[in-house]
């Protein structure tokens, strides 16, 4: 026998390891973007996981690209908070003074 195995199934997949992962991996499938705080839980298990070590390169490449995602959709629902504070901040259009909170 050669001291090469022979080829294995690959790895399950890092989503398969984390119930969070495969939620909201299961809200994009049906076009629904996670929410903020779905999204940066996530993040927060990935890097954690990234962190702990052990992970063949091939899991820590997927958990990598994961959070790269999940830190993007993060991005996305900050800036379009900036914006709406932006927005609030500047008061009505006609020129009149806001209302105090």
């Amino acid at each position: 026998m050669s001291g090469c195995p022979a080829a294995a199934s690959p790895p399950p997949s890092p989503a398969a390891k984390s119930p969070r992962v495969g939620k909201v991996a299961e809200e994009n499938a049906t076009g629904r973007k996670p929410s903020y705080e779905q999204a940066r839980d996530e993040l927060t298990d990935v890097v954690k996981r990234l962190e702990a070590g052990g992970l063949t390169l091939e899991e820590s490449l997927a958990l990598w690209e994961r959070g790269e995602k999940l830190a993007a959709v993060c991005e996305e629902w900050l800036e379009g908070a900036r914006a709406r504070l932006a927005a609030a901040m500047q008061g009505p259009e006609d020129g009149e003074a806001p209302a105090p909170f």
